[in-house]
């Protein structure tokens, strides 16, 4: 053992006196470190949540508390179906604080025109209500999904009656005039930038790291984006590390702006 070791040392020295000409890096090389997740702060602000019926509402001030600002509740679909809660939360969500919003869920059951006067009906708009419009494939009955020439009557029945814009709710593919996968459909709703739609806040629905913008809005980008589903707390929205309190799931979205922003934009919708 004695002798492998002297020739293990003798070893050693050539080798450290042939590499003594070697230029050595100053520093040892740093492997790239992955990219966290998206932080969704620095992209807008979240603040905005849309609930319907289905979602279990406790209460507002929770709701308030979690950081939410507004939020958007379901009031009709198509010509004949009202949200049973919308009426009831409005006031209990307003004393909280909370800045309210109400969407309508098209269809193709009827015209348009017919579609905004009872989502106005049900709704029941004041100066500070955002209004909305649901545009997507209906996967319950795909042949029943809103028409683009549907859509546009909706819009200006409701600017008509309001003076003012509703903001549209649409996947991006949707409103390129791609079918979503499984909706039965071949073709989406295809809006183009002359359509009255574009001049309407785009509500981006989007579930990546970043939203892709619809052709027709290219010119003036996003003004919510719904980034998350369906978040309750046993299934937070990807990233998050707060949930929202006060109600049993809802969907997350951002503000493209700051509290002041969302406030004037709130009453105006574009």
């Amino acid at each position: 053992m004695i002798a492998r070791r002297n020739l293990l040392t003798g070893l050693a020295a050539s080798v450290a006196a042939g590499c003594s000409t070697r230029q050595v890096p100053s520093t040892a090389y740093q492997y790239p470190i992955a990219p966290p997740p998206p932080d969704r702060a620095t992209m807008g602000l979240d603040a905005v949540i849309d609930i319907s019926r289905s979602v279990t509402v406790t209460d507002f001030r929770q709701v308030r508390q979690s950081g939410i600002r507004g939020v958007i509740h379901k009031a009709s679909e198509g010509g004949d179906y009202a949200d049973s809660a919308c009426a009831a939360r409005r006031p209990q969500a307003e004393a909280a604080g909370v800045l309210w919003g109400t969407y309508h869920y098209g269809t193709g059951q009827m015209s348009g025109a017919q579609q905004a006067a009872f989502f106005l009906n049900m709704s029941r708009p004041g100066p500070r209500t955002l209004l909305a419009l649901d545009l997507e494939a209906n996967d319950n009955n795909p042949s029943n999904s809103m028409r683009l020439d549907q859509a546009e009557a909706f819009v200006r029945a409701v600017a008509d009656a309001t003076g003012r814009l509703p903001v549209v709710y649409v996947h991006p593919a949707w409103a390129n005039g791609e079918p979503l996968p499984n909706s039965g459909l071949s073709f989406g709703a295809r809006i183009t930038p002359d359509s009255i739609l574009a001049r309407c806040g785009l509500w981006v629905a989007d579930y990546h790291d970043s939203p892709e913008i619809p052709f027709a809005w290219t010119a003036t980008g996003w003004r919510l984006w719904q980034y998350a589903g369906d978040e309750s707390a046993s299934r937070p929205a990807y990233n998050q590390t707060t949930i929202v309190q006060g109600v049993s799931h809802c969907d997350r979205n951002l503000f493209n702006g700051d509290a002041d922003a969302l406030n004037r934009f709130w009453g105006a919708g574009a």
